[in-house]
């Protein structure tokens, strides 16, 4: 059985608490890596480093309590298991597509026009869409190939009222009876 952080959390005795159940970084590949990072840091109002652990790469960083970051490896890069006790290695796949089912949705602080100025700026492709009436994004596509989801915060309280536990429940008990 699948268990939820509050769940696990619950079981272990420890307070809920939500800084324990978030994503705090994940990882996107790009053509231009300094110029995706630069870009992201943009519409995040965060800051961009070079990501030491591996060269060409970027990382995208807010400076929050809970170390929220986005790491922008070239395109290519594959994080593959280590043997034995050793962490993971980077190996380059030149064979690789530019399109992958990886998305993020994410809110910002720009504001809808903002974001659709810098697509425009970049050559990227941005449209505002409804999901089904639930709740709005703006797909922003990186280097026009990887799907951010972005929520300027005037979308953002319809989404997090759609993903209320109750409602997720009741849309996949729906969609579950239906496959």
């Amino acid at each position: 059985m699948l268990y939820g952080c509050r769940q696990v959390l619950g079981k272990l005795g420890a307070t809920i608490n939500s800084r324990f159940c978030m994503i705090h970084h994940f990882s996107i590949p790009a053509a231009n890596p300094s110029h995706v990072a630069q870009v992201l840091s943009e519409l995040w109002r965060g800051q961009v480093a070079p990501f030491p652990a591996h060269s060409g790469s970027y990382v995208v960083f807010q400076l929050d309590d809970a170390g929220t970051l986005i790491e922008v490896y070239p395109i290519g890069t594959q994080l593959v298991p280590g043997v034995n006790d050793e962490q993971l290695s980077f190996v380059n796949n030149s064979q690789v597509s530019i399109y992958t089912a990886t998305h993020a949705a994410i809110s910002v602080p720009t504001d809808a026009a903002e974001i659709m100025a810098i697509a425009n700026r970049e050559g990227w492709r941005a449209v505002r869409c409804d999901r089904e009436g639930f709740f709005e994004v703006i797909e922003f596509w990186v280097e026009n190939n990887l799907l951010l989801e972005l929520m300027p915060p005037d979308f953002v309280p319809k989404y997090l009222s759609f993903m209320q536990p109750q409602n997720l429940q009741k849309l996949f008990a729906t969609s579950s009876q239906s496959a």
